[in-house]
């Protein structure tokens, strides 16, 4: 399913409240298996769906564009060559989904100004920056379907647009003048980073745990969404528990997102997803599919699949195999489960908020999230 807002298309009150590392650690510890939650499931059909992506653009769409315009402002330079990459990685396209989730809490909570504009433009250049970095880090050279920088560029030039882009978001953070919500990005940019250093500790690994797997997805890609939806509690008078609500349906919803785009790995095309099938495992990365399918696995089963990520080459080895392995234990299905339980919590977590248009786009974020195909 494509995301409705990826067609191309004044001040508030401050929030009192802080949030820490500790606290970052604490609110995304936990996955689905350390306590119940109230299941609550979606009653929109796929066309359903569709149809309310229209209502969603009219939401959010004008300010999104917005957001384009600030990016693209932001890509200027003298030098000549961060003119040319910005424009590289704008005309990629992307899902906007940070930015997108971003807008619609502070729309949920009744903000009413522009700098909901500038700190989705700034969410969107430290996810990029990560995008640019793992790029190097995965010798990838397709990104979003196009040349990837590194490719395109080296890695030399490519490491310090990543550089450029996360000192670059944190000034445009620093300029709005509210260092809580600098303070935020901070210590979420800090988790990201270790999220990809744990990464690559365990690259080319096959023994990979449940528990090591979810520390590096809430770090490396959990904690940001979080961040996109806690922020707007610092634009209005929100109290500490609708911001540390809305944290833990951003946490919710971005391990969501990374389960389903695990999945992805093993069923979607290259041609659909932007980057090859079974990338992941070509990378030396075991993601949950195998992870789940490894207890159950015959010792030549787990002898493949060691071979494939410690190798990090399908080289004498059928990518078909591998795919045999996870439709043998089901696993595909398994993490499908994991994401719904996520996408329930995250659910759980808007209750708190009153009926409103965007408080049910937020609902319906995760029903895109669970059926997207790319």
């Amino acid at each position: 399913m494509r995301w409705p807002w990826s067609r191309k298309t004044t001040s508030g009150f401050r929030c009192n409240t802080r949030i820490t590392g500790v606290e970052l650690e604490r609110l995304s510890a936990q996955h689905p298996i350390d306590y119940p939650v109230r299941r609550v499931t979606s009653s929109r059909t796929l066309n359903g769906q569709t149809a309310y992506a229209d209502r969603l653009l009219d939401l959010i769409g004008p300010k999104l564009e917005l957001v384009e315009d600030e990016l693209r402002r932001n890509f200027q330079s003298q030098i000549l060559t961060i003119h040319e990459v910005g424009e590289h990685i704008l005309g990629g396209g992307g899902k906007r989904l940070r930015p997108a989730l971003l807008l619609l809490a502070s729309q949920m909570l009744r903000y009413d100004g522009y700098r909901d504009v500038i700190y989705a433009a700034v969410v969107e250049f430290i996810h990029t920056a990560t995008l640019v970095h793992d790029d190097i880090i995965d010798e990838a050279d397709v990104r979003r379907g196009r040349t990837s920088i590194n490719y395109r560029w080296g890695n030399n030039l490519t490491v310090l647009v990543g550089d450029y882009l996360y000192t670059h978001s944190m000034n445009m953070a620093l300029a709005e003048g509210n260092l809580d919500i600098l303070r935020l990005l901070s210590n979420v940019t800090i988790r990201m980073i270790e999220g990809e250093i744990l990464g690559l500790e365990q690259n080319g690994r096959a023994d990979l745990s449940i528990d090591d797997y979810f520390d590096i997805v809430n770090r490396k890609t959990a904690a940001l969404f979080g961040a996109c939806c806690r922020i707007p509690a610092y634009l209005v008078d929100s109290s500490e528990s609708h911001a540390s609500s809305l944290f833990n349906y951003g946490v919710n919803l971005g391990i969501c997102f990374q389960l389903i785009d695990d999945l992805l790995d093993f069923t979607s095309s290259t041609e659909v997803l932007g980057k090859p099938a079974l990338s992941d495992l070509k990378e030396g990365k075991i993601t949950l599919p195998l992870i789940l399918a490894t207890p159950r696995a015959t010792v030549r089963e787990r002898e493949l699949m060691a071979r494939v990520v410690s190798n990090k080459s399908f080289e004498g080895i059928d990518s078909s195999e591998i795919i045999a392995i996870v439709n043998k234990y089901d696993t595909l299905e398994q993490t499908r489960e994991y994401a719904r339980n996520y996408a329930n919590r995250a659910r759980v977590a808007l209750d708190p908020f009153p009926a409103s248009p965007a408080k049910e786009a937020l609902d319906v974020a995760l029903d895109f999230v669970l059926d997207r195909d790319r």
